[in-house]
């Protein structure tokens, strides 16, 4: 039995989803988002660092997944983006598989192009869960059922 955390990183709001694999069935555990909007720059890592800690220490998960980093036209805008991941990477504290965007929509919605509501709404589905997902969390877990349906891949492939 395998838990997996995903993790959508941003500079103002990370998102976390956390997955529980039984057999092939995804059973969900938790999601939410940390809010570092109310820190400056440099308290905002370490919040997230200190945050990520404490979900991994109530879920223990076994995999990490986390999604890449896009090209922003604003050069400032990444260098924040990278800076946060980095802090999720190392609070993490495991080997963490990384995914673009594209592939994340891919996996949960058939489709790379895929909207906001299309990934929240199959997440919602994959999950069978009621109610609105918030989006940083919804793309968080999206994270985490692409590294699961990546994962199942391998096996069958036999990687």
């Amino acid at each position: 039995m395998s838990i997996i955390i995903g993790i959508d990183p941003g500079s103002r709001r990370t998102g976390y989803g956390v997955i529980r694999l039984e057999g092939n069935r995804h059973v969900y555990l938790t999601s939410g988002y940390l809010d570092l909007t109310s820190y400056v720059s440099y308290e905002r890592l370490r919040q997230l660092y200190l945050g990520l800690q404490q979900i991994i220490q109530s879920y223990r998960p076994t995999e990490a997944a986390i999604e890449q980093i896009f090209m922003h036209e604003n050069p400032n805008s990444a260098l924040k983006l990278g800076q946060a991941r980095g802090a999720a990477i190392v609070a993490l504290d495991m080997p963490v598989a990384e995914y673009s965007a594209r592939e994340v929509k891919k996996s949960v919605v058939g489709h790379g192009a895929a909207k906001k509501e299309q990934v929240q709404f199959m997440v919602q589905r994959l999950l069978n869960l009621a109610g609105r997902l918030q989006p940083d969390a919804a793309d968080a877990l999206a994270v985490a059922l692409c590294h699961a349906h990546a994962r199942n891949i391998k096996q069958l492939k036999g990687i």
